[in-house]
């Protein structure tokens, strides 16, 4: 059975949705809308493409303040999958309740964090679930898109970045959170220390995070949008990582590359090779798109449903508060 799909949103990275929809085996885009009449040759309001449906997956591709108004719309309708790009709402209390909205109706809500599902995340997932470096020590990535220098950083492609109160955590960070997440798990503390390096814009631009674990471990996100990396492409990756643990080490580089080094030894394994990929960012939209349609089929259990991904929201603000703390934090949440 081929799935019906309604994308609302057309903006910047709904384009990515969008070709990614496109190109998924058992789905059909059926139907768009967009708040700007504009971007959407079908000129539909979200009232307008819910009551084309029944559709299967809503895909909601627009901005935070669109989010609880549109699943909440679109709930009586009863799609059995309701997709929600981040960040997630306005505020983590919408988003909690949208959520427990979600679930009384019985849909599926699920938030289009992608960063995990790029594919060299998958390998380094991959390489540490096999045990092939024994228990990890230290996971870091620095994040280098070299985007955020002078007065127009970002205005070509996502100006809005420039007035945003809180930037680097909040919109770029928060995948990082959910990656460290996917691959160590949640940790037992926070530490933040965030700062501001271009004065045309409002929030952070260049700062760390550091998630401590039992057992002696860290992960450091090392993150500077003014500054770049040794590569073609500094969309592909967004920075370079190692993950390093007592009997080897993994290593990302900037072009999408994944070796694993065991330890003691000079000799390299390639986890994954690079390639051309044929969308954003290793192809991760579609990546998550096609698990949101094998999981409908049964072939698989979801990620990030919402429920979930509210951990992600609440390890986001415990940042900023040890930023603002400029003190390590405990996370007592599960």
């Amino acid at each position: 059975m081929t799935l019906r799909v309604g994308l609302l949103g057309l903006g910047y990275f709904a384009q990515f949705h969008r070709r990614a929809w496109e190109r998924i085996d058992g789905a059909t885009l059926a139907a768009t809308c967009d708040a700007d009449p504009s971007k959407d040759a079908d000129h539909l309001t979200v009232i307008d493409l819910l009551a084309t449906g029944p559709f299967d997956i809503l895909d909601i591709a627009g901005p935070p303040p669109m989010h609880a108004g549109t699943i909440r719309a679109a709930l009586p309708h009863s799609p059995r999958v309701i997709i929600c790009q981040k960040p997630f709402c306005t505020s983590l209390e919408e988003a909690e309740a949208v959520t427990a909205d979600a679930e009384a109706a019985g849909v599926t809500l699920i938030i289009h964090e992608n960063f995990r599902f790029q594919p060299w995340f998958r390998a380094m997932k991959a390489a540490l679930d096999a045990g092939r470096i024994g228990t990890p020590y230290n996971l870091t990535f620095r994040m280098r898109t070299g985007d955020g220098q002078g007065p127009d950083a970002y205005l070509a492609r996502q100006p809005y970045f420039q007035t945003m109160p809180r930037l680097l955590i909040h919109e770029t960070g928060v995948h990082y959170i959910d990656t460290f997440r996917f691959l160590l798990g949640v940790p037992d503390g926070v530490y933040a220390d965030l700062r501001r390096l271009n004065p045309v814009i409002r929030g952070e631009d260049a700062g760390h995070l550091i998630f401590d674990y039992g057992g002696g471990t860290r992960a450091v996100y090392d993150g500077n949008r003014l500054l770049d990396f040794d590569t073609d492409d500094t969309r592909r990756t967004f920075g370079e990582a190692l993950l390093e643990g007592e009997t080897g080490t993994i290593t990302l580089i900037g072009d999408g590359s994944v070796t694993l080094r065991p330890s003691g030894s000079r000799a390299v394994e390639k986890l994954l090779a690079p390639r051309d990929w044929p969308d954003f960012a290793g192809d991760c939209v579609h990546a998550l798109q096609s698990h949101v349609v094998e999981a409908v089929a049964g072939k698989r259990r979801f990620e990030n449903e919402a429920r979930d991904y509210l951990t992600v929201m609440r390890l986001t603000e415990l940042a900023y508060a040890s930023d603002a703390a400029k003190a390590r934090l405990p996370v007592d949440f599960g």
